[in-house]
C-alpha cells in the first residue's frame, strides 16, 4: 500500500461545514486503494457509554473524484451534537490500514480506543460558507471603459485618439470610452445573455487603465460623473444585470493624497505608516523599486503598495467600499492583487460591507490556490485561473481527455463545494491574450466557450470575445469595441452562436450545479465526453470525425451532422 499518499487534516481544506448541520470529510490516497471509510462519532460519547470507552460508527466513503496522482474520498456526516471525531479505514484489496492524526495503523492493531483521532471541534454557523445564491445564475461581462463605447453626442476632446486607431500607438492613449456609452450599450449586452457586468477601475488616474489610482474618491472625469454611475447601475438594475466595480487596495498611484503627503513630510506624515517604506532616502527617479527603498506592486515605482494591516488604512478602504455599496448600489467588488492585502483587512471588510448588503458579492484576483482565503470571513469567490489553463491547455495543445478531467476534477476538489459553482471563471481577460489568438480557428473558441459556460463557476466573457476580437499583447488586447463593424454586421454569425451557448446555460439548471461526470475513452483521447446531469456534451479536438451513438435531443451543436461530429466541433444532448 502506497501509504506515503495518503492524506487528511482536520482543517477546511479536508473538513468544513456544508451547512448549519452537515460536515464534508474528505481522504486523499492513492491510487491503489480500493475502499474507503470513516470511523466517526461525538468526541466526548465515552463519558456516557456503558463500558467508558469511545466507540465509532462505521461507514463507506464515497469515491468523490480522481487526480493526476491520486483519489479522493468524501463523505457528508450530520453531527447531532455538532461535534465530531474521526478516524480512516483504507485497503487496497490485500491490506488494511487506519489513519490516524498521529499516524497510520495496521487494522490489526486498531481498536475505538487507540490512536490520535481526528477532531472537527463544533458546527459553528457563522464558519458556514455562504456565498450569494445568484452568483449560479450569473454570466458576467468584463469591460475596460476606456476601449468599450463612447457615449453618443460626446464633445470632441483632443486628448481622445480616434475610435480603434492603433497606429503609432503610446502607452498612455485614451479613446474615451465612458460610463455614459455602457449604459447606451447594456440592450446589446442583455440580448447576448449577460446578467452581471464587472467594471475595470473607474476612480481618477493618470493611466487609461486606472490600475493606479489617484483619487479613490472621484469618478474619472474621462469616465464621466458620479450621477453617469448612478445611472449605469439603477438602468442595470432594472434589466436584470449586476454591477461589479474593482477595488485596487494593494497598491495607489502617486497622486493619491496620502503618498503626496508622505513625498512632501516623509516621516513626518500622519500617512507614512500607510505604505511600506524601508528607506529614509526613498524619493528617486526610478521607475523601479528592486533596490527595496519601498515597497510596491510588482517592482513598478509608480504603484507604491498600500499597508492594509494599518488600521486607519484599512478604516479609509473600508469606508470607500461601504459607500460604494450603501450609496451606488454595488453588487460586487473584485479585488485586485487580492492575495497580498491583509487577512485582518479582508475579515473586517468582509464584516462591515455584508452588514449593509449581505448578497454582496466579494472576490480575489488571486492566480493559484486560494483556498485559504475561501472561508466564509474573507472572499466569496476568486478567479479561477486554473480552470483556464486547463481549458487552454485541451484546446491548444495534445492534452488528453483524460488530463482534462485530472484537471478539472483538481479544480472542484480545491475548494469547499459550496464555492465552487461560483468561482469567477474566464478564458481570457485584460491580462492575458485574446482567447482566438491561441485557436486555430473560430470553432475552437466556440468550444472554449462552450466549456467555460458548461464547467461549474460563474463565468465570464472579456468584452469582444463574442466577435471574436483579436489581440496577442496590450494594446490589442484592450482595443476599442469595433462598433460600426458590429452594427453593419460583420460578427452576427459568430457572436449568435456565443450568444445561444449564453442561453443555453441560463436554459438548463443542470450546467450550473456541481456534478460533472467524465467519460474517457482512451482509444480516442481527444474527444471529450462528459455529463452535467441528465445533460450530455461531447467536444472532438481531434482531427478526424467521431461517430457519436446518442439517444438524446440535439440541444446544441457545431459541425456535428447525422451522428458524426467532425473535427472542432461539439454536441450537447438532453431532453429538452
Amino acid at each position: 500500500m502506497n501509504i506515503s499518499a495518503v492524506s487528511h487534516r482536520a482543517t477546511p481544506e479536508c473538513a468544513y461545514a456544508l451547512d448549519e448541520e452537515t460536515v464534508v470529510v474528505t481522504l486523499r490516497t492513492g491510487k491503489d486503494i480500493v475502499l474507503a471509510g470513516i470511523v466517526y462519532e461525538d468526541p466526548y460519547v465515552d463519558e456516557i457509554s456503558t463500558d467508558g470507552k469511545w466507540h465509532g460508527k462505521r461507514q463507506p466513503m464515497r469515491l468523490a473524484a480522481e487526480l493526476r496522482d491520486h483519489l479522493l474520498w468524501s463523505i457528508k456526516i450530520k453531527p447531532p451534537y455538532k461535534r465530531l471525531m474521526y478516524y480512516f479505514e483504507i485497503t487496497d484489496g490485500k491490506e488494511r490500514m487506519c489513519i490516524y492524526e498521529d499516524h497510520p495503523r495496521p487494522s490489526s492493531e486498531n481498536s475505538d480506543n487507540v490512536g490520535a483521532r481526528f477532531k472537527f471541534a463544533w458546527l459553528n454557523p457563522s464558519d458556514v460558507v455562504s456565498p450569494p445564491s445568484w452568483l449560479r445564475d450569473t454570466v458576467w461581462y468584463q469591460i475596460m471603459p476606456d476601449r468599450f463605447c463612447r457615449h453618443t453626442g460626446a464633445e470632441e476632446n483632443p486628448k481622445f485618439r480616434k475610435w480603434g486607431d492603433l497606429s503609432n500607438y503610446d502607452h498612455h492613449d485614451v479613446y474615451g470610452g465612458d460610463l455614459r456609452g455602457i449604459c447606451e450599450k447594456l440592450p446589446y449586452i442583455k440580448k447576448l445573455g449577460i446578467n452581471g457586468l464587472y467594471l475595470t477601475p473607474i476612480f481618477l488616474s493618470e493611466s487609461n487603465h486606472k490600475y493606479n489610482t489617484d483619487d479613490y474618491e472621484k469618478i474619472d472625469p474621462d469616465f464621466g460623473t458620479e450621477d453617469d454611475l448612478k445611472e449605469l447601475v439603477q438602468t442595470a438594475h432594472s434589466m436584470g444585470i449586476k454591477i461589479m466595480l474593482d477595488g485596487v487596495f494593494n497598491h495607489s498611484g502617486l497622486g493619491f493624497f496620502a503618498w503626496q503627503d508622505v513625498l512632501k513630510n516623509k516621516k513626518s506624515s500622519p500617512y507614512y505608516d500607510w505604505f511600506f517604506i524601508n528607506d529614509d532616502d526613498f524619493i528617486r527617479e526610478d521607475f523601479t523599486t528592486i533596490d527595496k527603498r519601498y515597497y510596491s506592486f510588482s517592482f513598478w515605482s509608480g504603484m507604491p503598495k498600500l499597508n492594509t494591516n494599518n488600521q486607519k488604512t484599512a478604516d479609509y478602504l473600508i469606508g470607500l467600499c461601504k459607500h460604494w455599496v450603501r450609496d451606488w448600489d454595488i453588487d460586487g467588488i473584485r479585488f485586485d492583487v487580492g492575495n497580498e492585502v491583509a487577512h485582518s483587512f479582508l475579515k473586517r471588510l468582509y464584516q462591515e460591507v455584508k452588514s449593509i448588503k449581505p448578497d454582496t458579492y466579494l472576490m480575489g484576483e488571486i492566480w493559484t490556490d486560494a483556498v485559504k482565503w475561501i472561508n466564509g470571513m474573507e472572499y466569496d469567490s476568486v478567479t479561477n485561473y486554473l480552470l483556464s489553463y486547463t481549458i487552454k491547455n485541451f484546446a491548444d495543445t495534445d492534452f488528453n481527455s483524460r488530463e482534462f478531467a485530472y484537471d478539472i476534477n483538481s479544480c472542484i476538489a480545491m475548494y469547499p463545494e459550496q464555492t465552487v459553482p461560483v468561482l469567477f471563471n474566464f478564458i481570457d481577460n485584460h491580462d492575458n491574450p485574446r482567447a482566438i489568438e491561441l485557436c486555430k480557428n473560430e470553432s475552437v473558441l466556440l468550444q472554449k466557450l462552450l466549456l467555460l459556460l458548461t464547467m461549474p463557476g460563474s463565468p465570464c466573457i472579456y468584452y469582444g470575445t463574442e466577435l471574436p476580437m483579436y489581440g496577442k499583447m496590450t494594446p490589442y488586447t484592450r482595443a476599442c469595441m469595433p462598433w460600426n463593424e458590429i452594427e453593419n454586421g460583420k460578427y452576427s454569425e459568430f457572436s449568435e452562436k456565443v450568444r445561444a451557448v449564453i442561453e443555453l446555460r441560463h436554459r438548463l439548471p443542470q450546467l450550473r450545479g456541481l456534478d460533472v461526470k467524465f467519460i474517457i475513452d482512451d482509444e480516442r483521447p481527444r474527444l471529450l465526453h462528459y455529463k452535467r446531469g441528465s445533460i450530455e456534451i461531447y467536444l472532438n479536438a481531434g482531427e478526424e470525425p467521431v461517430k457519436i451513438n446518442a439517444d438524446k435531443t440535439v440541444l446544441l451543436s457545431e459541425k456535428y451532422e447525422n451522428g458524426s461530429l467532425f473535427a472542432d466541433g461539439f454536441a450537447v444532448f438532453g431532453n429538452d
